[in-house]
């Protein structure tokens, strides 16, 4: 965890070196890997600390970067005022810097009882648990449903920046008002949906919220210019964000804690992939249909992430069961 941190805030500082696209693109790329270092790591140490809770612990998790994301818009948009581009990403190292300190400081001494049984697993071991994911319906499911709703972020959070300061020609300060708003939305959101999955299930969580994204979404394209649209970014906010720690405990119910890692690691590839696509496709819908296409899109993209939740077992075994039967 400590690396990945380390990892992410090193190429913003090449990036204020930079002076052409390719360059930067590269330094976005290596940003990427270090974020998706981050979860296999973070997110199985929570769920194993926190067995019969652990909707509600991965939402806490989950407000902390909803804190972050909320506050980064609004931050930049004020420091763009007065500091360039370059000078605000050498800036943005610094947290990343010290927090690695303090993960290496408070949870460099423990070791988690997963750790330990993973130290305990050879190859052979190891690959055979493979073979057994590979095979796990829920978890293939729970990944495919992942990857359409990181479409759906990822798109949103490329052209809802785009629709607000060419369409509706917010400022720089505003359209980080929005971004906040719709972050700030799902930090309230986060822990009320990881408590009720832990106590109502996660399937009834997911599907609900789901479905009201995809309403939200097309309200918002109906909407258009008008003031309502911003109202809706909080309403889509709150339904979108909130699901996202309830697949991650869901998933982590349908695979054993020895391979808890992993299949976090496999969520995040195929959501990685779902978040590259989606920005390319929003972009030639723009282009050739309007701005205004891309909403309907991404309404089109939660729903198909819905349709694959249908599909999942009703029934999940125990982590720990499965994993005394794939050992």
């Amino acid at each position: 965890m400590a690396v990945s941190l380390f990892w992410i805030g090193l190429p913003y500082l090449l990036m204020s070196y930079t002076s052409s696209y390719w360059s930067l693109l590269a330094c976005v790329a290596l940003v990427g890997v270090g974020n998706n270092l981050w979860h296999p790591s973070a997110i199985p140490l929570l769920a194993e600390r926190f067995p019969a809770r652990k909707g509600f612990a991965l939402s806490l998790h989950g407000m902390g970067g909803n804190v972050g994301e909320a506050l980064a818009p609004l931050a930049i948009g004020a420091l763009l005022g007065f500091l360039t581009w370059r000078s605000i990403v050498v800036i943005n190292i610094v947290p990343g810097v010290i927090m690695a300190c303090l993960i290496l400081y408070f949870l460099g001494r423990s070791k988690p009882r997963s750790a330990q049984a993973g130290a305990q697993q050879g190859l052979a071991a190891y690959l055979r648990n493979m073979r057994a994911l590979a095979g796990n319906r829920a978890l293939l499911l729970l990944c495919a449903s992942s990857g359409f709703r990181s479409m759906t972020q990822s798109a949103l959070l490329t052209f809802l920046p785009v629709f607000l300061a060419y369409d509706m020609g917010y400022s720089p300060l505003w359209v980080g008002g929005c971004m906040f708003l719709l972050q700030a939305a799902g930090f309230a959101a986060s822990p009320v949906a990881g408590h009720l999955s832990d106590k109502m299930g996660r399937r009834r969580i997911i599907m609900t919220s789901m479905a009201m994204t995809a309403v939200v979404l097309v309200f918002m394209a109906l909407a258009g210019n008008s003031p309502q649209f911003v109202l809706f970014i909080a309403a889509l906010g709150f339904f979108l964000y909130a699901i996202r720690p309830v697949l991650q405990a869901w998933l982590l119910d349908a695979t054993p804690a020895n391979m808890g890692g992993t299949s976090i690691g496999l969520l995040f590839g195929v959501q990685a992939l779902g978040s590259a696509v989606a920005p390319v496709i929003g972009g030639v819908l723009a282009d050739r249909y309007g701005l205004m296409s891309t909403f309907y899109f991404l309404a089109a993209t939660i729903v198909v992430a819905n349709l694959f939740i249908f599909f999942i077992p009703t029934r999940i075994g125990s982590a720990a069961a499965l994993s005394a039967g794939l050992r």
